[in-house]
Parts: structure tokens; sequence; C-alpha cells
């Protein structure tokens, strides 16, 4: 058996060592005289580049799992420095797999994907960005241990950000009101510093940017993020498309959910709370919540029972929220012991069962291709990544009696509605950074007005109740990715609208859906987006007409259901 988490052997990679022997295959890369001599070369480099990842990334898991571990406070310190080394290494790599006389050989070999990836890293890269590049990473995981350092009076306790969410769908409005204030004030409290790391991070990617030849750091936002089939023209129109489609239903949505609550106005407190009696909630403890997952991947599929149980014979997920740990949820893959890992935070509301069932598509679709050596196959780039993950939430629906009883079709209701209510929240956060990178001289005052304006065109039924804080545009501080992957937030608008369709196939085909899921899943990373699509049968977002599509489809479920549509 393969050996569990808590075994696995951490070792501070050493980077003077990894950068001479990499120099020494480079050297014998570049002078091979045969395809098949240049690919075990290229084998041995991945092999050393996941060794060196599967270092950071096994540093950075136990680093969040408990941040205030000084050893793994410190490694992250290190990785924070020595990531950028490894980008420069890899770069130099990249370089010479482009000028290769035997590309077209080995493109058969791995995909023309490969030097499509080359190609725009090379784009990103150059020595003289390293000390910016190791400042960014500081000033990154300053962001993180501000969230993580939330110790916020409530209820007789002390309360992480992610322990305070339960209060904050409180059936009882003045528990959810005063839960909501108690987590804003921290973040108020804290506008300065928040400010600040944004400050810095506007300053430091513009500069970057510059450096490397673009006019600011839009473009090579999309470059970082391998977006080879779309450009911000085009993302800009689907925005559009969501204003249009979506936000007309999910202000009518939001309407139904002022009748269901009773309430003469819904304010921002009231947003959560979908149901009168209280949303939906898993039923038992975490150890009750697994056993259920367990049955249920062994009933979905062969390859996803085998895969769920793996992941807990070996120990691969920290799941409850604790003093000092992160907060947040993900998957990660630590290569060097083909072990997906999942991140998360279980508070006690259905929240538990969407990240669980998300963060395990993730794992499910590095599982599959475990055996592939490429590093750049392992997830797909950013926007398809997202398919696998918000798909396996929808593929549970049939198992949510085993989590939630009788209010099984209560949770899928709240489930279908709160991706709905994503769409535009999703292009919110999007356009946001678009407006930011593009005009970085704005002050943080500047910055807040514009992200309350833009609220207001995509979230136009959020009242803030005359909540100081939030009327002044300071909701996105909680939103991570906006300080840790600019641009890493369409991706999910862009997933959710092919996994809408697949929704609606699985309604009537499970195992015809099921088919097409897995034949995304197991071609990892190999493909770009667009051409990642064919093969679950998907059509792409930016097609006219989709947005359109999902609200219909959507509207008949909810008609079906014998709700208002």
């Amino acid at each position: 058996m393969k050996e569990n988490f808590a075994a696995f052997n951490y070792q501070r990679p050493q980077l003077a060592k990894l950068q001479e022997e990499w120099r020494y295959l480079l050297q014998r890369f570049a002078r091979a005289s045969t395809a098949s001599a240049q690919d075990e070369i290229l084998q041995e480099l991945n092999r050393k580049r996941q060794e060196f990842e599967s270092m950071a990334q096994l540093a950075h898991i136990r680093h969040v799992i408990n941040t205030t571990d000084p050893f793994y406070a410190a490694e992250q310190d290190f990785f924070d420095e020595a990531e950028p080394i490894l980008q420069k290494l890899i770069t130099d790599y990249y370089r010479e797999l482009l000028a290769s006389p035997y590309r077209e050989e080995l493109a058969l070999r791995y995909g023309q994907q490969l030097f499509r990836l080359a190609e725009m890293s090379l784009k990103t890269f150059s020595p003289d960005i390293i000390e910016e590049l190791q400042q960014e990473n500081k000033i990154i995981s300053s962001y993180k241990k501000l969230l993580a350092s939330a110790a916020i009076p409530f209820a007789g306790e002390k309360l992480n950000l992610e322990q305070l969410v339960p209060y904050q769908e409180a059936p009882e409005r003045e528990i959810r009101k005063t839960a909501h204030e108690a987590r804003y004030a921290f973040f108020a409290d804290n506008m300065a510093a928040f400010d600040e790391i944004y400050d810095e991070l506007i300053a430091i990617r513009t500069s970057i940017a510059q450096k490397l030849g673009f006019a600011d750091f839009i473009p090579l936002a999309y470059l970082r993020l391998h977006r080879s089939d779309y450009s911000a023209a085009q993302v800009a129109s689907l925005r559009g498309e969501v204003i249009k489609q979506i936000v007309p239903l999910a202000s009518e949505l939001r309407e139904v959910q002022r009748k269901r609550l009773g309430l003469d106005k819904l304010c921002y407190y009231d947003e959560a709370l979908l149901s009168p009696d209280g949303n939906a909630q898993p039923q038992g403890t975490a150890e009750k919540l697994l056993e259920q997952a367990t049955k249920m991947y062994a009933e979905m599929s062969a390859e996803s029972g085998a895969f769920f149980t793996e992941m807990r014979e070996r120990g691969l997920m920290d799941l409850l929220s604790r003093p000092g740990k992160a907060p947040g949820g993900f998957c990660d893959y630590i290569a060097a012991f083909q072990a997906p890992f999942i991140f998360a935070n279980f508070n006690g509301t259905a929240g538990d069962v969407d990240v669980l069932t998300h963060e395990a598509g993730h794992a499910f679709q590095v599982w599959l291709g475990r055996q592939r050596h490429i590093p750049e196959y392992t997830f797909a780039t950013l926007d398809a990544a997202e398919i696998p993950s918000m798909g396996m939430e929808f593929f549970a629906w049939p198992w949510m009696q085993g989590f939630f009883g009788c209010k099984a079709d209560q949770y899928r209701y709240e489930h279908l509605i709160r991706s709905l209510f994503f769409l535009p929240y999703g292009c919110l956060v999007d356009h946001f950074q678009h407006e930011m990178y593009a005009n970085p001289a704005l002050n943080p005052r500047e910055r807040r007005r514009v992200w309350r304006e833009l609220e207001k065109q995509y979230l136009p039924h959020r009242n803030y109740d005359g909540q100081l804080f939030l009327e002044g545009g300071g909701f996105w501080f909680q939103q991570g990715h906006i300080f840790e992957i600019p641009f890493y937030y369409i991706d999910y608008v862009l997933a959710a609208s092919c996994v809408f369709q697949l929704w609606q196939r699985m309604l009537n085909n499970r195992e015809e859906a099921w088919q097409d899921y897995l034949a995304l899943c197991r071609a990892g990373g190999s493909q770009s987006f667009a051409d990642l699509l064919p093969l679950a049968r998907l059509t792409s977002p930016f097609q006219k007409g989709v947005m359109a599509e999902i609200t219909g489809n959507v509207r008949r479920w909810l008609a079906r259901q014998g709700n208002e549509f």
C-alpha cells in the first residue's frame, strides 16, 4: 500500500544542486543527436522538477493546515524565494524545447499543447524580474496570514472566518445580521493592511509587466494563466451576455427569495439564507459525511470508488476548520507520492458537501492521470480544470439524501440557485480586476468605489442596509483570488457555463453524461480549453445563445419542481 500523507518525508530541496544538474541536462539536451535521446533527458528534467514541486506543495499544505507552525512557515518563506528561480530553470528548458530540431517528433509523443504552453511561458519570464516575483510571493503570503489571523469574538468564542459562516446563514435574522457585522468589522479594522497589500501587488505586477514589454499587467496575466483560445475582448463580451441573460433571472430569484423569507426588503445579510426554516444542512459528523461520500463514490463508478477509497486510506484530506488554519478550500497534487490532496474547512453548512464534491472533482481528475509524467498536463488550464470540480458537484445530486435526508430536494434547489447566482458575481470579480490593472494609479478609495459601482451592474438587488464598510466597496477584500491568482475567476464562469450543459444532459441520460465527463477528466491538461470541450460534447461559453439556454433550462427545472418558474 502507498504511504499515508502523515508519513510523507519532507526535505528542503538543494536549490544550488538542482541548478547545476539542470544546466548539465540542458547542455546534453541541446547536443542530443536523436529525438529519443532528447526524450530521455526531457523525462529526467521532469522528474527533477516534480521532486522540487512536490516538496513545495507538501510544505505549503502543511503550512496552511497550521499557519502558526514555525517550521513550515519558514519553509514557505524559502519557497517564496525559490520558486521564481525554478521558474527560470523551466524557462531555460522551454527555450531549448522550442529550438529542438526534433520538435515535430516530440510533439507527436506529447502533443502540441506542451509547445503552446512553452511559448506562452517564455513571454512571462525574464531573469530581470526574479526579485520582483519573490516579493510578489511574499506579499501573497502576508495576505493569507492576515486572513488566518482572524479571531472574531462571537457567541462567547473567538471564531475564524470559516467558523463564523454557520451564524451568517442562521434562520434568525438578528443572528445572521450580527454575524455579518462581526465579519466585516474584522475587514474594516484591517482595511489599511488589506489596502496596502493590494497596493503593493498592483504596483509590483505592473512593474513586472512593463519590464517584460507589456503596456499593463492584463496581457501578462492571460499568458500566466495559459489562455491560448480567447482574448480579454471575448471575456468582456461574455460578461455582457451574463448581464443581459443571467442578471435578470438572478434578480427575479432574489425577489422570490425575499417573498419566501417573508421580508419587506432583502438585505446583504439575508442573501445566504435561501429557505425560511434554514438552509439544508448535512446530517451527522464529518466522519459520517466521509462514510456517505465513500458509499456515493463507490456507487457512482468503479473509477470514482477506487479513487475515494485511496484518498481516505492514505489520509489525503484535511477537512475540519481550526484556529490557525488558513481559510478556504483547494486541491493540490503531490507528484512524488502520486497523491492528490484536499484541503477544506468544514463548518456544518451545505458548503461542506459542496467543497468535498468540488475538490474531489479536481482530485479525481488528477488521480485519473496519475501515471502521466508531464507536469504541464497534471491539471488542465484553470478554465477547463474547473469543469471536473463543478461537474462533480452535480453528478453527486442522486446521492444527496444520504447527506441531507428529507432535505435532499431542498439542497438540490439551493445548490442550483447558488450556482446561477455565482455567474454574475464571478463576472463582477473579473471586471473589477480588468479595471484595476488597466488603471494601476487608482488609490485605495477609488478602487473600492469602482467595486461598488460594478456591484450595482452585476448584483443590482444587493442592499447593504447602510453598512458603511460594504457601502464603501470593501466586500472584495475577502476574495482571495483577487490577491493570490489575479484574473483566475472568470474561469469558474466559463466552467459553470459548461457544467450547466452537463447538468441538463445528466438529467436526461446520466451514464452518457458521465462518459463525456470521464473523457474530459482523462485528458487532463493535454489540450487547451477550446480543444477539450469537444471531448465532452460541450459548446463554448463564448458562443452566442449559451447563456440564454442556461436561463431557459433553469426556469424549466424550477417549474417542474413546483417553483415560480
